[in-house]
């Protein structure tokens, strides 16, 4: 660890917080106000929560010599995106009871809720519990919800993938017992969290977790639906004939930066070799302990995994690796990744089972007029005796429907006004991902979610009149440049500068393993409608056959091919 002296904020708040416990008791019953105590503010994210305002209405309330309006966002990981019926139906309950009534599925396939007040908190941790879903470690200096393709029936490696994806998401939770005793009570009955009886010792972090988050995912080729290179640590798994063999090792991706600061950047993790099945988890381990002992704790923004391996250099870390495993890395096994994306509409599994994708636009689950796809979804979780599975892209499937439920399924949806035809939405709304953004981030500089749906309508529009509405092109919109919607990774990138002003980014690959690079800055909505225009009509006219349109800005000259988060910037 660094010199005491020069260890950030935060570490010294994790230090003095006896393994996450802090003030959180008393912070969460103080009756004067909404907000926590501030050290409080970073250890509720460790308990899968933050602290936000509307900002809608910061301004008024100043006026009216009022706080702001202090609201808890809580986060709920599902280990591989896949959930009950029961605990959907729960979810839904929870977001009209304590939040504001909507269901946000992340990009990190967990669940959020939003606008849940502090009096409402433990209320809130304790449903969801009780349906054995849990929000430690949803947020914080600690491994995130580990992602994998959400739909384990499609054949037996996924299947057995999965249940991986369970068994790393169980070790690399934390073993403090805070979580149970703040929020549960000791009761059973409210309880996701095992008490193993390790009392406070965190066998795996140590006392002051980790210098910054960590993130995994997993993939099975051709598919890259998880963005598996955008993770600290990303997972290929190799078959042969149907069987799972292993694994192939990617490190160091993360997609965060700091506008005005060219030493940070976005970077896709490298491979690094080959663990046989049955060694991954503690390849895991073994990394996330490395990251734990070598990661910067002076400068957060400084602390991820990416800019640990780019100070110490890839070589000196396998060479850790492999000493602290025992054991060397294989190298690299042959794969292949087609796409980043979700196959929408009812596919037939190995088995016979009935699946059903439907696009969910920002990934927020709400009732609209003319589309109460809330309320249909409710009306099914109530008789489906299959699973809800969250995609890494804000999707949902509706998985291993009932024979005798699929057109019942089919008639409550359109009933309700949702469309589950892929060609109902364009291929560019399709491709489409979007974090929260305005109005509850306080990070972000401008709108995401709220104003994407807007864009598209006037780029679909340009699209039709070139034939290239139901062309798939990713697109990806955040708020500020912390790419929580892993913005450098579309084949078109925007990213708020100040309200409606984009920085806009071209190139990246569509199967997830090319970043893409900044081509305008501080673009309104008409810059970025006229500065896209004239590239998809040159698309339209001069693409090669099958070509993308990241491989097409690169080739026409646009812009160059970001080969490494180092030259992100040049």
């Amino acid at each position: 660890m660094a010199d005491t002296q020069k260890l950030s904020e935060v570490e010294h708040v994790k230090d003095a917080s006896n393994y996450l416990r802090g003030t959180l008791a008393e912070s969460i019953v103080a009756p004067l106000t909404g907000a926590l105590n501030p050290d409080d503010t970073h250890l509720i994210k460790f308990h899968g929560s933050y602290q936000q305002t509307d900002r809608d209405l910061d301004s008024e309330r100043k006026r009216q010599k009022l706080e702001p309006l202090y609201s808890l966002m809580i986060r709920v990981r599902v280990p591989g995106g896949v959930a009950s019926a029961a605990q959907w139906e729960r979810m839904d309950a929870l977001a009209d009871q304590y939040g504001n009534g909507t269901l946000k599925l992340t990009t990190r396939q967990a669940f959020q809720l939003h606008g849940v007040l502090k009096r409402n908190l433990k209320k809130t941790i304790q449903g969801f519990n009780a349906v054995l879903l849990d929000s430690i470690s949803g947020c914080g200096d600690v491994n995130r919800n580990v992602m994998f393709n959400p739909n384990p029936h499609q054949s037996k490696v996924h299947e057995e993938v999965y249940e991986i994806t369970k068994a790393i998401g169980a070790h690399l939770t934390p073993r403090t017992s805070a979580y149970w005793e703040l929020w549960l009570d000791g009761e059973p009955e409210y309880s996701s969290v095992p008490n193993e009886g390790e009392g406070d010792f965190e066998p795996i972090y140590g006392k002051t977790y980790l210098p910054r988050k960590f993130k995994i995912a997993l993939a099975v080729p051709p598919h890259n639906d998880t963005d598996i290179f955008a993770n600290d640590l990303g997972l290929i798994a190799i078959e042969d004939q149907g069987r799972l063999l292993g694994f192939n090792v990617a490190v160091g991706g993360g997609m965060g930066m700091t506008f005005g600061m060219p030493e940070t950047y976005p970077r896709l993790g490298d491979l690094i070799g080959y663990v046989p099945a049955d060694k991954v988890v503690d390849v895991c381990e073994k990394v996330v302990t490395i990251q734990r002992d070598w990661g910067n704790r002076e400068n957060r923004k400084f602390s991820r995994l990416k800019y640990t391996l780019d100070r110490v250099g890839l070589d000196v870390f396998k060479q850790e690796l492999n000493q602290r495993l025992g054991f060397d890395l294989e190298p690299a096994r042959a794969y292949e990744f087609k796409s980043s994306g979700d196959a929408f509409g009812w596919t037939t599994g190995p088995d016979g089972a009935q699946h059903l994708t439907l696009f969910v636009e920002g990934g927020r689950i709400a009732d609209r007029p003319g589309q109460e796809l809330k309320t249909a979804l409710r009306e099914i979780s109530r008789f489906h005796t299959g699973d809800f599975r969250l995609t890494g892209n804000q999707n949902l499937i509706l998985a291993n429907v009932a024979p005798e439920h699929k057109l019942l399924v089919q008639t409550t949806l359109a009933a309700h006004g949702i469309q589950t035809e892929a060609a109902h939405y364009s291929g560019l709304r399709r491709g489409a991902l979007a974090c929260v953004a305005l109005n509850t981030c306080s990070l972000a500089f401008a709108e995401a979610e709220r104003y994407i749906p807007q864009l598209i309508d006037r780029l679909d529009g340009v699209l039709a009149e070139l034939g290239l509405l139901q062309d798939d092109i990713i697109i990806r919109m955040t708020g500020c440049p912390n790419g929580c919607a892993r913005p450098y990774l579309g084949e078109i990138g925007l990213v708020g500068r100040a309200v409606g002003r984009y920085n806009l980014y071209l190139g990246a690959g569509f199967n997830g393993e090319r970043m893409n690079k900044l081509y305008k800055e501080m673009l309104d909505e008409d810059g970025i409608v006229e500065t896209l225009t004239p590239l998809l009509q040159d698309y339209a006219q001069h693409r090669q056959p099958q070509e993308r349109f990241g491989d097409f800005v690169i080739r026409q000259g646009y812009v160059q091919p970001t080969t490494h988060g180092l030259n992100f910037h040049v």
